[in-house]
């Protein structure tokens, strides 16, 4: 007998009527209309059934840290670090886990089930570091949380920066991560990023760093990195961050670099809330969305994925941990409003999230595990149109968390009695 048995789902590539069946925690069989005995069986109703949402880009040490020990005014990125470093004396490791956990409760409830925190390595003391292992180490069952040792005051510009990542990296923390553009000179930038990749080299970690986040165009630490990958044979296990320089560079050179970047198997992560919300405010009119090049990147070949980076912290005091939310505002502002694109906006947030993110069993295929979220939505443009409610969520085989379906009563004479908002058939 399966252990569960999922009959009529849409899957995200548009296969329909699929049944998913399910055995001590995978999947044992991906085929239309499939009858089995099951100790439990789920009719999908035709709604959308996802591999879970992951979150390639996060900040979980900071996180429900909104308003502590002030607001960020100006909504700057400089302003946030300098909160940031307002608040981190006062920090504790009960407070820290206490609301990453809770962070961790939203994402599960949102079908958030993959996460890779950045970490902040600048202090001597390490307690974020050593609260996040801690978190890491809780969630394990039903959340898989990287984490990256970053050095948030620049690793060759803080005193001992060098000495604190590698020691975050002895305690566990598992990718090598950094801040180039906030170096001292864009020399030190470039070499911060050589030296990075070189630590990572010798212990055999992943790459993923903090890349020109500015409004400079004459920031171009992402070409560093990409020729950093390819010297130390690093391809395809190294990630650039934001890289909103970009969107501000000349077309010719940008003509140069997306070969590069693809060439030496570079990953790119972009965060459409907060990059719309933090670059261009030097700006009166126009004003640069800031957000990096993503269609370019994806038509250059480059995995690109979108990351939340921040929820109700020194840098945005909005966001609940919903990927769809992400999504929506990335296909906005990139443009990518043709059906392709919009899909191609879901898989950010999902498939290529978790390319990115090394994720070992992923998918709809037989092996791989048994984690899904079952959405109220027909298909991926529905499901991100309607930040779609999350029906159902599973790790593994076990379900983690459900939620009703939604509609709208309605008093109006002559009409349906209720609404739902999908698309008229």
């Amino acid at each position: 007998m399966l252990d569960l048995l999922i009959k009529n789902a849409t899957l995200p590539d548009g296969r329909t009527g699929m049944s998913v069946a399910v055995q001590a925690g995978r999947i044992v069989e991906v085929t239309p209309g499939l009858s089995a005995p099951a100790a439990e069986t789920v009719d999908a109703a035709g709604q959308l059934l996802t591999p879970p949402f992951c979150d390639p880009h996060f900040h979980m040490d900071a996180t429900l840290s909104y308003g502590l020990p002030r607001v960020n005014e100006s909504g700057t990125l400089l302003e946030g670090i300098a909160v940031w470093g307002e608040l981190k004396p006062t920090l504790t490791a009960d407070a820290m886990i206490e609301r990453a956990l809770t962070y961790c409760d939203w994402a599960v409830a949102k079908g958030l089930l993959a996460i890779r925190s950045h970490v902040d390595t600048s202090d001597p003391s390490l307690l974020p570091v050593q609260a996040m292992l801690e978190v890491k180490r809780r969630v394990t069952p039903y959340i898989d949380l990287q984490l990256v040792a970053f050095p948030q005051d620049g690793v060759l510009r803080a005193p001992g920066g060098v000495d604190n990542l590698q020691r975050a990296l002895d305690l566990g923390v598992d990718i090598v991560g950094g801040i180039p553009h906030f170096e001292r000179t864009m020399g030190e930038g470039a070499a911060s990023v050589k030296l990075l990749c070189e630590i990572a080299a010798d212990r055999g970690k992943l790459v993923d760093m903090h890349c020109d986040e500015t409004d400079d165009p004459m920031s171009r630490h992402i070409e560093t990195l990409a020729f950093e990958a390819q010297r130390l044979g690093l391809q395809g296990r190294v990630n650039g961050s934001h890289c909103t320089s970009m969107h501000s560079m000349d077309n010719y050179y940008v003509s140069k670099l997306l070969p590069l970047i693809a060439e030496s198997g570079v990953s790119v992560v972009a965060n459409p809330l907060i990059n719309i919300t933090l670059q261009g405010r030097h700006d009166t009119y126009p004003r640069r969305r800031g957000m990096t090049r993503v269609p370019e990147l994806m038509a250059a070949g480059v995995t690109v994925a979108f990351g939340h980076d921040c929820v109700m912290d020194p840098w945005y005091g909005m966001g609940s941990g919903d990927m769809l939310e992400v999504a929506h505002m990335g296909l906005h502002v990139a443009q990518m409003t043709s059906q392709q694109g919009i899909r191609a906006c879901f898989d950010a947030v999902t498939a290529s999230a978790a390319k990115v993110m090394h994720l070992q069993g992923y998918g709809f295929k037989p092996g791989c595990d048994a984690s899904f979220v079952l959405l109220q939505a027909r298909d991926p443009v529905e499901a991100i149109r309607l930040r779609a409610n999350r029906l159902k969520v599973w790790k593994k085989g076990k379900l983690l968390a459900q939620a009703p379906a939604m509609a709208t009563q309605l008093s109006l004479g002559g009409r349906p009695p209720r609404v739902d908002f999908g698309a008229p058939a």
